[in-house]
């Protein structure tokens, strides 16, 4: 059996003493719309790094319905949606790394690519996909994690 050296065993405890092994806080908010406080999910999860937002569709929330226009206008609509939460958090488009997108149909799909390249320049990692029964009778739903 071969021995490890002395100082091997003491680097790795050196190691794992600076590292911080507790557990992360995690803070769930609510929305910051009056009209949405009771929903039964977070607006917005927090963790030490990153921000998980529940997921947006093409709803304006002043008026309380979908926005009219189709698949453009209801992606735009979703991504300002979106922007508004993490504006409101301190952060924006920009920080977003991960963007998992659910359209009602996947004919949709370049005329949805179309307007969200228009927000996401920096082209964060991102999952589409198509299925039907939306909430609202939507036509997309986005929901993206964000960096700190």
């Amino acid at each position: 059996m071969k021995t490890v050296p002395l100082f091997l065993y003491a680097g790795i405890l050196l190691f794992f003493s600076s590292c911080d092994l507790s557990p992360s806080e995690i803070n769930f908010h609510s929305s910051h719309e009056p009209k949405r406080q009771n929903t039964p999910f977070s607006d917005a999860v927090e963790t030490d790094d990153l921000f998980f937002l529940a997921g947006q569709i093409g709803r304006d929330h002043d008026k309380g319905f979908l926005v009219e226009g189709g698949i453009k206008a209801e992606t735009k609509q979703a991504i300002e949606n979106i922007k508004a939460v993490l504006e409101h958090h301190g952060l924006d488009l920009d920080r977003v790394v991960k963007c998992t997108v659910i359209l009602s149909d996947i004919k949709d799909f370049s005329d949805f690519n179309e307007v969200y390249m228009q927000y996401f320049p920096n082209r964060p990692a991102r999952t589409t996909f198509a299925a039907s029964g939306l909430a609202a009778s939507a036509k997309i739903e986005i929901d993206v994690i964000a960096a700190k």
